[in-house]
């Protein structure tokens, strides 16, 4: 399984990609930031995200894109950034028809670290020991993009698993309902 993960946000959005299947090694095949100037034109911004993950989806051609789910934070113009650089991602995955999963901060850190409230030197520090690299990617938000990436290939397998249950149970159900 080949997944970019995407740490959404305007001045910096991170990018990585890990390709592995859960309970094998994995392979980091790219990690990097896509940056946009801080001045610049919302528009303008959103267009550099856009044109940056597209670059990325052409190079590595990912079967999955996993982003960071977007959660309520005190600044309202930060989440807004990161909302919108979460939805330009997620537009230019469904545009090439590239499945999306959307996984919170804690999922991640727990899929990562085994725990929820790990801070970013342990991500940092996980993802470096995880995929074998020599030091920990910088800036943390390629860190957090690879994290995202493993988290989603190590939860997959279970979710879809879990997926496919609840949709016999409810094939299950609908067939007694009606006959």
């Amino acid at each position: 399984m080949r997944v970019l993960g995407v740490d959404p946000g305007l001045t910096r959005c991170g990018v990585g990609v890990v390709e592995g299947v859960a309970g094998r090694p994995l392979t980091m095949l790219g990690v990097g930031v896509v940056r946009t100037p801080v001045d610049a034109d919302l528009s303008h911004r959103l267009l550099a995200v856009e044109q940056g993950i597209e670059q990325w989806l052409d190079e590595h051609r990912p079967e999955f894109v996993a982003v960071e789910r977007v959660f309520s934070q005190h600044n309202v113009r930060t989440v807004m950034g990161t909302a919108q650089a979460s939805a330009v991602a997620m537009l230019c995955a469904a545009r090439r028809g590239i499945p999306v999963a959307l996984h919170t901060p804690s999922e991640v850190k727990a899929a990562v670290t085994g725990s929820g409230r790990a801070d970013k030197a342990q991500i940092g520090a996980m993802v470096t020991r995880l995929l074998r690299l020599a030091a920990p990617p910088k800036p943390a938000d390629a860190a957090d993009a690879l994290a995202l990436a493993i988290c989603h290939i190590w939860r997959a397998p279970a979710q879809n698993r879990l997926q496919q249950a609840v949709a016999r149970n409810t094939a299950h159900a609908t067939k007694g309902r009606t006959a």
